[in-house]
């Protein structure tokens, strides 16, 4: 869930609660509208924690940089072979 989505989760909820005046007795919409709310705060709070750079930009590649790539594979090649030229010298 995104942020968008926990926005969106927070303001059904709210217009629910808030600014659905209805009477059933099968179905509390000040309830529902309550949970919809807590389940938006709860998934925007979650994408915000998730979120790299909501800490600032690069918060999580500054370890990086200082640092260096982790686990750099080093590649191995094999040396070269000896290669012996002959000069070729025509006859006249």
């Amino acid at each position: 869930m995104g942020m968008g989505i926990g926005l969106i989760l927070i303001a059904v909820g709210a217009i629910l609660t808030w600014g659905v005046k209805d009477t059933s007795p099968s179905i509390n919409l000040d309830a529902v509208g309550v949970i919809l709310m807590i389940v938006g705060a709860i998934g925007f709070v979650l994408s915000m924690m998730f979120w790299s750079s909501f800490w600032g930009a690069g918060y999580f590649r500054r370890s990086y940089a200082a640092e260096g790539p982790v686990g750099r594979r080093t590649v191995r090649r094999a040396a070269p072979a000896d290669v012996v030229e002959e000069e070729i010298i025509e006859e006249r």
